[in-house]
């Protein structure tokens, strides 16, 4: 079995310590969440294996980190000042605002009144003054995307790296949108990261890139647990697709408030660098593309093959949310067992790299200090040769211990009883997460044992 609502999974992420709501010891702030002990460790390996079949697995891909702060002359030729923006309505009942496009009626959602305001657009980047005077001028975004970090960063990689194309530039950070209404937990917030990658191609050979970024895309979710048969493509169609899109396939997750997004793959054309481009008139680009008073910066390449015709390459952005995927990947390894002997337990049946704990360490008896001590030995052994946490546990019941570790993930427990200090040579008891197998070894053998379970 698994879950039963979204909110067993709220209720599971407070007390295990994955997600809190922000600032609730004064009542919250809406649509901002923070990760607690256990949930910064799942949302930093979810990152780190991203990172690592982007970047480190591959030789066409370079990483960058941009500011967060955005010069205005960035978004404004990004299209983003003009169009980046919700329809939104006001209850002039409750006086409460809701986006109209998720209205399900011609009635306020909140007390059920039908008088509504008209529809308008709503910006959702947040403003913030830079610099000590106050005035229309000084000012700058908090980004909206990451994606325009890359852009504008574009010409010094090229420069800095030698990269030829194609190729792809990766960021993972912060983005901030002032949603009208966020809902769903983590789901749809005002702060969020964003794992993006800009690949850059040549015009004509887009779309195959396209179709190979999207399957590419799908094996990464199935290396997360979330298999294929838990997503659905679906194909943005004319009307749906953003300004800068000449394509995009949404991947959709059965999340357990519906199916919704989950990762997009776009085809952004030569758009974005053509609007940060002073060549774009002389290059004859797509004619959405505008002019760009403010930038002299030539995002440009020439081609590999000495043909003297230079062109702005066309871009290929998959792009996921950190906390869609978190949601995803929780709700995925969320399960419910009934044991043979008539009990239940709880276990999230995570990845083992995805993993908060790796490994759980506990004596048999916490008042014996011979025990305790050979616990720390093997806890700061296994902290040399094993990538991630490996916990000490206070020890006690035994039981208790293993049905914890089953509710947060944790791949191996380690025991560590009387056995172990009376015998020639010192053993433990090795318990496996999902089998519930236990097996003795020798404390010698534990770091290649941990490593091949853990792999």
């Amino acid at each position: 079995m698994s879950l039963d609502s979204l909110e067993e999974l709220v209720s599971f992420c407070k007390r295990r310590g994955f997600v809190y709501q922000s600032a609730s010891i004064y009542g919250g702030l809406q649509g901002v969440y923070d990760f607690g002990p256990l949930g910064v460790e799942l949302k930093k390996n979810i990152k780190d294996a991203w990172w690592k079949s982007m970047v480190y697995m591959r030789d066409d891909i370079e990483g960058v980190d941009a500011a967060l702060l955005t010069q205005k002359h960035v978004l404004k030729n990004s299209g983003h000042e003009d169009t980046f923006s919700d329809p939104m309505t006001d209850c002039k009942v409750c006086k409460k605002r809701f986006r109209t496009d998720h209205l399900e009626s011609d009635k306020c959602p909140s007390c059920g009144a039908t008088e509504l305001t008209e529809s308008r657009e709503f910006n959702l980047m947040l403003k913030t003054n830079v610099g000590p005077v106050v005035d229309e001028d000084a000012f700058a975004y908090l980004r909206p995307e990451t994606a325009q970090g890359i852009f504008t960063n574009f010409k010094n990689v090229l420069d800095s790296a030698s990269p030829k194309i194609p190729f792809g530039i990766a960021q993972i950070g912060k983005a901030f949108r002032n949603e009208i209404t966020p809902k769903n937990f983590i789901f749809r917030v005002r702060e969020f990261e964003q794992m993006e990658l800009e690949f850059f191609v040549e015009p004509g050979t887009d779309d195959t890139w396209h179709e190979y970024w999207v399957e590419n895309r799908l094996k990464w979710w199935e290396d997360q647990g979330v298999p294929r048969s838990s997503l659905v493509l679906e194909h943005q169609t004319a009307d749906d697709l953003a300004h800068y899109s000449k394509a995009t396939v949404d991947i959709l997750y059965h999340f357990p408030h519906g199916l919704e997004e989950l990762e997009g793959v776009a085809n952004r054309t030569d758009y974005d660098l053509g609007s940060h481009s002073k060549e774009q008139q002389d290059l004859h680009l797509s004619a959405t593309v505008k002019t760009n008073e403010e930038s002299c910066a030539k995002l440009i390449v020439q081609p590999q093959n000495n043909d003297p015709k230079k062109y702005v390459p066309f871009v290929i952005e998959p792009s996921a949310g950190v906390e869609r995927a978190f949601l995803a990947i929780l709700s995925e390894a969320y399960t419910k067992e009934n044991l043979a002997d008539g009990k239940s337990r709880v276990v999230l049946k995570l990845k083992p790299h995805l993993a908060p704990i790796k490994v759980a360490v506990t004596p048999l008896a916490k008042n014996k200090p011979e025990l305790v001590n050979l616990a720390k030995e093997v806890v700061q052994k296994l902290r040399q040769s094993i990538s991630g946490r490996v916990a000490l546990e206070a020890g006690g019941n035994i039981g208790k211990m293993y049905r914890k570790n089953d509710e947060i993930g944790t791949p191996v427990c380690i025991t560590i009883d009387f056995e172990s200090i009376e015998s020639d040579v010192q053993t433990v008891t090795l318990r496996d997460r999902d089998t519930m197998e236990q097996t003795r070894i020798p404390v010698s053998e534990l770091p290649q044992t941990i490593a091949k379970m853990l792999s």
